[in-house]
C-alpha cells in the first residue's frame, strides 16, 4: 500500500505542463489497458479543468480510445447538474461536450433527492462496472483516481472535522463541509484505496505550506490518509514543489 508521503514526485515548470504530463500519462495507460474498461475517477478544481481542456485539443481528443473509457467523478455538490458550482457542469463544457465518449460511459453523481439516497444510487453504480458488491484484492476499482489539495488539507469532498473521514465500509458517501458551500457526495477512503493509481495534481505557490504538511503525514490533514493499493504520483508545478524541475 502506498501513502502520500512515499509517493513519487513529478515536478513540472507550471500549471499547463502538469496538465498536458497528465493527459500523456492517460493516453498511454489507457491505450495499454486490456481486459475491461480504463476507469477513471474525474476531479473537480482549476488545475484538472486545464486537464480536460487539454484532453479536449488535439491530439488527444482524437486518440483517446474514448469508447473503452468509464469516467466517474470523486465527488459533487449537491447541486443541479448545470450549476455553476457543479463538477458535471465543468467537466461538461470543458471535456465531455467536445470529446467522442459514448454518454453511457459518463457516471456523474445524482444530485436531486435525498444525498444519502444518491450516494447509495452512485455506490451501485460502481459496483455496476465493478462486477462486484465489495472491493477484491488485486483488482482495482478504478484505474486512476484524479486528486486535487484545497488549502485546508481537504481531497475530493473529505472535509476536516466531517464524518465522512470515519467511514470505512462505504464506497460513496455525504459530507457536509464547516467552511465551504453545499453539501457534497464524496468518494471515501476505501474507494480511492482501491486504485492502480492515485494522482495529485497541485499548483501554485499557495498550496506549498499544505502540501508539506500532507506530505509529512499530518493527521489533522484530511490529505494525510489517502492511500491506494497501487501507485501514488505527485504532479507538481514548481510553485507548489518549491523547488524547480529536474531533469
Amino acid at each position: 500500500m502506498t501513502d502520500v508521503a512515499e509517493g513519487q514526485e513529478w515536478v513540472l515548470p507550471d500549471a499547463q505542463s502538469v496538465a498536458r504530463r497528465v493527459a500523456e500519462f492517460l493516453l498511454e495507460q489507457a491505450k495499454a489497458k486490456t481486459g475491461g474498461p480504463y476507469v477513471i475517477a474525474l476531479s473537480g478544481g482549476s488545475t484538472p479543468k486545464k486537464l480536460y481542456e487539454v484532453l479536449a485539443a488535439a491530439p488527444f481528443a482524437t486518440e483517446f480510445p474514448w469508447s473503452k473509457v468509464e469516467l466517474f467523478f470523486g465527488d459533487e455538490r449537491v447541486v443541479p447538474p448545470d450549476n455553476d458550482d457543479s463538477n458535471y457542469n465543468m467537466v461538461n463544457h470543458a471535456l465531455l461536450s467536445k470529446v467522442a465518449i459514448p454518454s453511457e460511459r459518463v457516471h456523474r453523481m445524482p444530485t436531486a433527492g435525498d444525498p444519502a439516497e444518491a450516494a447509495r444510487t452512485y455506490q451501485r453504480d460502481l459496483q455496476a462496472v465493478y462486477g462486484s458488491d465489495t472491493l477484491q484484492p488485486g483488482r482495482p476499482l478504478f484505474d486512476v483516481v484524479l486528486l486535487g489539495l484545497g488549502e485546508n488539507g481537504h481531497t475530493a469532498s473529505l472535509f476536516p472535522g466531517t464524518a465522512v473521514l470515519e467511514e470505512r465500509t462505504a464506497w460513496v458517501s455525504t459530507c457536509t463541509p464547516h467552511d465551504a458551500p453545499h453539501r457534497r457526495l464524496t468518494l471515501t477512503y476505501p474507494a480511492i484505496d482501491s486504485s492502480a493509481h492515485v494522482l495529485f495534481l497541485v499548483t501554485g505557490a499557495g498550496k506549498a505550506d499544505v502540501l508539506a504538511k500532507v506530505r509529512a503525514r499530518d493527521p489533522a490533514q484530511p490529505s494525510s490518509h489517502i492511500t491506494t493499493k497501487g501507485e501514488l504520483i505527485w504532479v507538481l508545478d514548481e510553485a507548489a514543489a518549491g523547488h524547480p524541475a529536474r531533469g
